[in-house]
């Protein structure tokens, strides 16, 4: 047992409400610069859609993630030798038309506009031309178009609908969609790192933080089409590789990231998760059908004596050992097993979980005016206005069975609790349908007390920074103290 640390995340999307606060934060602070205008580290997307980039999904255009050969794990991108000869042409990479063009505005065509009869306008500049332009697409064009015969019905992920799913799902009266929050998802098996030729991206020992050293990028852009996520970027003013960082100077100083501090949904959760790095291939090799399940596996109890006593002997710090076991992620993924991996069929191991947006509740009113829930708890389980295939090509590699079992733990507590607040429900019923979905009014109201009542620091546990106890490792920091401290890439130049 080789036990690591893992800063990883879930987003609860029953609470997203699509209002973009966390992108803007997330622009602001990190991507506002020359080259990153197209940047999105954070965005959120509406589905069913084709996302951004366009239909990022489609990994028999771009060729991301691994996949199973003769027993064995390899890039779908390309073997190590075929990538070397390819180093000079990459014909798997977005093009700057499935981002968009940034552009600005021609603001001094109205604040410096000279008295006249008209009203004065701005036109829109491309950022990368400087010319004028005509806008087509932006990160969010197809916002809130999830019924869209353009953008939903091009969604890789009803590929395996039947046709009448299909029909239903597009059809005009019975439009749905769901909102969709995504950035890196900080993989224990990151394909982008081992697609890098020139080994510029790592994983940071300390928290799993996947990060890209400017000093190495070569911008061959090989990340780009090996993250099968479409979340490294090129920035064609410095020719470097860039991504989201998880907002790591944040969290070495205790604060939780931009984009997860600023949502008013509070749908996102952050804590440390323990994982057993010794069976990382074995992991990725199951079945597409086992790799929810073996990737739950892989994630270790923090409260199991044997797996503390390997974390220390790793040099796992007493007070992460105290946060993982705090963390509001292993409530979510390991322990309840309401949450999923965006894709695990990619097989990075994505450390970034998602609780699936609740459907709608199926009832009628009865003479009373109570509103009366079907018999059959879970009947709308199988006329759902988004299929449950859908849902489970998103997260489960296509495996309904997982996709239900959560739906049902879920739609058990909105019962439940529903039945405290206005009664309409008699304790045989209630005990059926806790039966049914496997779940306790215990594990229900520690679900309800952390999805809707917890505070910022039940919702983001952040362990201590181990920043200087991962540097001792590899360094003497003595050497350092004088010259430039641990915050310093390069030491200061001294005099004139």
């Amino acid at each position: 047992m080789n036990v690591r640390v893992q800063v990883s995340m879930v987003f609860h999307l029953d609470k997203c409400i699509g209002c973009h606060t966390c992108s803007l934060a997330c622009k602001n602070l990190w991507t506002s610069r020359p080259g990153a205008e197209y940047m999105w580290w954070n965005n959120v997307e509406t589905k069913p859609g084709t996302g951004y980039p366009t239909l990022y999904e489609d990994q028999d255009e771009y060729h991301g993630g691994w996949e199973v050969k003769d027993g064995k794990l390899q890039l779908k991108l390309n073997t190590r030798a075929g990538e070397l000869l390819n180093i000079s042409y990459n014909p798997r990479l977005p093009a700057l038309d499935d981002y968009y063009e940034p552009w600005t505005y021609s603001y001094d065509d109205v604040t410096n506009a000279p008295p006249q009869d008209d009203q004065p306008v701005f036109k829109p500049i491309s950022s990368v031309t400087g010319k004028e332009m005509d806008i087509e697409a932006g990160p969010n064009w197809d916002d809130d178009l999830g019924g869209s015969g353009i953008y939903a019905a091009n969604d890789p992920n009803l590929a395996s609908l039947p046709d009448q799913q299909r029909e239903q799902l597009l059809s005009v009266e019975r439009i749905v969609y769901f909102y969709l929050p995504r950035m890196c998802n900080h993989c224990v098996n990151p394909s982008c790192v081992a697609a890098c030729p020139s080994g510029a991206i790592y994983k940071r020992g300390e928290d799993g933080i996947v990060l890209v050293s400017q000093e190495k990028c070569r911008g061959w852009r090989m990340c780009v089409s090996g993250c099968p996520y479409k979340k490294v970027y090129f920035n064609w003013e410095t020719g470097k590789a860039e991504k989201c960082i998880l907002c790591y100077p944040r969290l070495e100083t205790g604060q939780a990231p931009a984009c997860m501090h600023s949502c008013p949904g509070r749908i996102r959760y952050l804590g440390v998760l323990l994982y057993d790095a010794d069976r990382i291939e074995e992991t990725a090799l199951h079945a597409d059908n086992e790799l929810v399940d073996a990737q739950r596996e892989m994630i270790l109890d923090p409260f199991d004596p044997e797996v503390i006593r390997q974390a220390k002997a790793n040099g796992v710090e007493d007070h992460v050992i105290e946060s993982a076991q705090k963390s509001p992620v292993f409530k979510f993924v390991k322990k309840w097993k309401i949450a999923l991996p965006f894709h695990p069929e990619f097989r990075t191991l994505p450390m970034l979980f998602y609780v699936p947006p609740l459907l709608p509740v199926t009832g009628t009113s009865n003479e009373e005016g109570l509103y009366d829930t079907s018999s059959d708890f879970f009947s709308s389980l199988e006329n759902a206005r988004l299929p449950i295939r859908y849902m489970a090509n998103l997260f489960a590699a296509g495996d309904e069975d997982q996709v239900i079992r959560i739906y049902k733990k879920m739609m058990a507590g909105r019962y439940f609790k529903r039945a405290q607040s206005v009664g309409g429900a008699e304790d045989a019923s209630i005990a059926e349908m806790l039966t049914e979905a496997a779940t306790t009014s215990e594990e229900l109201e520690e679900i309800y007390e952390l999805t809707t009542l917890a505070s910022f620091d039940e919702r983001f546990v952040i362990p201590p920074s181990s920043r200087e106890a991962a540097i001792e490792l590899v360094q003497i920091t003595l050497d350092r103290q004088e010259g430039g401290g641990m915050g310093f890439v390069h030491e200061p130049r001294r005099g004139l």
